[in-house]
């Protein structure tokens, strides 16, 4: 099958390096001859046809820029017989022969449904948690990391001024990579993650025997699946006397320009999905594993488990005491 026509989506939570892909999925299509259509806010606009020819100047400029161009939303309705159905239709009368999705776990689940419907599929991973575990790391992941580290970095300053402990709440509901790798980056005392049990005595005395030696400040990274932050402080409050507060980074934690890696995977990942769909693949993920770009089948991306550092949590505690 000749590809003519390649649509490029959004989907799930957006990651800075996404404008980074898109970039490289249209260059790269139009280098080739193929007409390249952006789907917008997902795959609710693939079931409204919201879907617009995307030329060269339709991606300059965006590499430095965070979000999506495209839009981004999660759809129920695609999940429904009727609206995958509304979404199959609607790509045969845009005339659609090969798609391009950038996302997450869900994203990824509604890619393979199109596959295996006879839609020739691609997906690149994007999710500044990090949570997919068939590849080291997904776009979005290290601008997050950069952007906790700063917000870290900021309050230790002000934690220092006036002598308090902080509670700092990053995203990862099942997954606390962005909170270690940001812990060890930005010199963090305590880390609680989903993935590891934590002894709220133990986080409480590290404060205390850093407070006896001079210390005016503890921070404490907490991911958001694993507890309540302002319950957290107040136990360590209550148990050391000293005054914390709680910052909860939130969604800032997606926006930002891309660090460089970011827009570099994301650049490379949008060329070489071009060119799996031109080579006749059906349904593939792109990853980033051992410094090289890889591909594998939907399927594998969600047999894969996902190992947690802990040789770095080990590093976490003992740079910390």
């Amino acid at each position: 099958m000749i590809i003519k026509t390649i649509g490029i989506l959004t989907s799930g939570g957006d990651a800075p390096g996404m404008n980074a892909a898109i970039r490289g999925v249209v260059r790269t299509g139009i280098f080739n001859g193929i007409r390249v259509m952006g789907i917008k806010n997902g795959y609710n606009g693939l079931i409204e046809g919201n879907i617009d020819d995307m030329l060269i100047g339709s991606v300059a400029d965006i590499i430095q820029r965070g979000g999506t161009i495209l839009g981004t939303a999660r759809s129920e309705e695609f999940q429904t017989e009727e609206g995958f159905k509304k979404a199959l239709n609607v790509l045969d009368v845009f005339g659609i022969d090969g798609l391009v999705v950038l996302g997450g776990d869900g994203t990824f689940r509604g890619a393979q449904k199109l596959a295996n419907a006879g839609m020739p599929t691609i997906g690149i991973p994007c999710t500044i948690d990090n949570d997919l575990a068939y590849t080291d790391y997904s776009i979005g992941f290290w601008t997050a990391v950069e952007t906790a580290v700063e917000a870290i970095g900021k309050l230790r300053d002000t934690s220092s001024s006036h002598s308090r402990a902080n509670v700092i709440e990053v995203m990862g509901r099942h997954c606390g990579d962005l909170a270690l790798y940001a812990s060890l980056a930005g010199g963090a005392e305590s880390i609680i993650v989903p993935e590891h049990d934590y002894d709220i005595d133990e986080v409480c005395k590290k404060a205390m025997r850093g407070r006896l030696r001079g210390k005016r400040h503890n921070l404490i990274v907490l991911a958001e699946g694993v507890g309540n932050a302002y319950e957290l402080a107040e136990q360590i409050a209550e148990k050391t006397n000293i005054e914390t507060r709680v910052t909860v980074l939130g969604h800032v934690q997606r926006g930002g320009s891309p660090v460089a890696i970011d827009r570099i995977i994301g650049s490379e990942m949008g060329r070489l999905s071009v060119e799996l769909l031109m080579a006749g693949n059906k349904g593939m993920a792109l990853g980033y594993k051992n410094n090289s770009i890889i591909n594998v089948e939907f399927e594998e991306t969600f047999k894969a488990k996902k190992e947690f550092n802990y040789d770095m949590l080990d590093t976490v505690t003992i740079l910390s005491i």
